[in-house]
C-alpha cells in the first residue's frame, strides 16, 4: 500500500448510520454499535474494525456538519447531491451513502 488512505465520513451528529434498520442481521458488518443505529457509534465501530485490518495505514475522520458546513462539503453537495452519510476516500466521493464495512474496505483496497 502506498501511503496512508484517508477515509472521511460526513454527516449529522444525531443521524442514523444508514437508511436501513439497525437489526440483528448486521448487513453493515459492524456489531459494536448495534443497536444504536447512530452515525457516531457506527464511526467508532468502523474505526476499530479498520484499525484491526489495516493498522495505521488508514486514517479516519468524522466531519459533523450540525454547526456549520465546510466549503468543500458544500461544493460536493451542490454538484453531486450525495446521500448522508457521505463517505470519502482520499478526498474522492464514493457512492456508498452508509456505513458498511465491506464496501468501505473495497474502496480502500481499490486505492492500494
Amino acid at each position: 500500500m502506498a501511503g496512508t488512505i484517508k477515509i472521511e465520513i460526513i454527516g449529522l451528529k444525531d443521524s442514523e448510520c444508514c437508511p436501513f434498520p439497525c437489526d440483528e442481521d448486521r448487513t453493515c458488518g459492524l456489531s459494536d454499535c448495534y443497536p444504536t443505529g447512530k452515525l457516531t457509534a457506527a464511526f467508532d465501530a468502523l474505526a476499530a474494525e479498520l484499525k484491526k485490518e489495516y493498522g495505521n495505514r488508514v486514517d479516519l475522520k468524522l466531519t459533523l456538519v450540525d454547526d456549520g458546513v465546510p466549503d468543500y462539503v458544500k461544493k460536493i453537495v451542490e454538484t453531486d447531491f450525495p446521500p448522508l452519510p457521505i463517505v470519502m476516500v482520499n478526498g474522492k466521493l464514493t457512492r456508498i451513502g452508509r456505513i458498511v464495512l465491506s464496501r468501505i474496505k473495497k474502496e480502500i483496497d481499490a486505492v492500494c
